[in-house]
């Protein structure tokens, strides 16, 4: 067993202010959206203010969404994603987001009962953008496994199915 979980940061580009009409809907659906996550099989810990808030970290600019996230396997993660409610609400994005042509969505595996902070979380992502895929930076699409862990799962497994 692995001593190892799953890090995941991704960024958004707002077309709109967070809180302005457009981005009401996105808004509106946050809070359920991040329970839904919070109560997922494999979910650990998610970066939040103290008042639950998950947004409103400024790191790659002001019009720019964050959001990390620590999950206990990469397939867990996988059907949050892409197999839950969390899918239906984001496939409304293009209504509240740009269109980002660098990498935007970054995993790595942190030690167990690891907090990752938001400047490794950068640091993660530029590597996967200068580097491509590689056990310290990967994508759902080329995934690594967890340091001395089998991979019981093919990488063709995971549709690379991007937000």
């Amino acid at each position: 067993m692995s001593k190892f979980q799953l890090a995941q940061l991704n960024i958004a580009k707002m077309k709109y202010l967070l809180n302005s009409p457009e981005m009401s809907d996105f808004v509106g659906n946050l809070d359920r959206i991040n329970a839904l996550a919070e109560d997922a099989p494999g979910f650990i810990w998610r970066s939040q203010s103290d008042d639950g808030n998950a947004v409103v970290v400024k790191l790659f600019g002001s019009n720019m969404l964050v959001n990390m996230s620590v999950w206990s396997d990469i397939e867990l993660l996988h059907n949050y994603v892409y197999r839950s409610e969390h899918s239906k609400v984001m496939s409304k994005r293009k209504e509240w987001f740009e269109r980002i042509e660098y990498a935007y969505s970054v995993l790595w595996w942190v030690p167990e009962n690891t907090k990752p902070t938001f400047v490794e979380a950068k640091e993660k992502l530029f590597v996967l953008k200068n580097s491509g895929p590689t056990n310290e930076a990967f994508t759902f699409k080329n995934a690594f496994p967890a340091p001395n862990a089998h991979f019981n799962q093919s990488v063709g497994d995971i549709d690379d199915q991007r937000q």
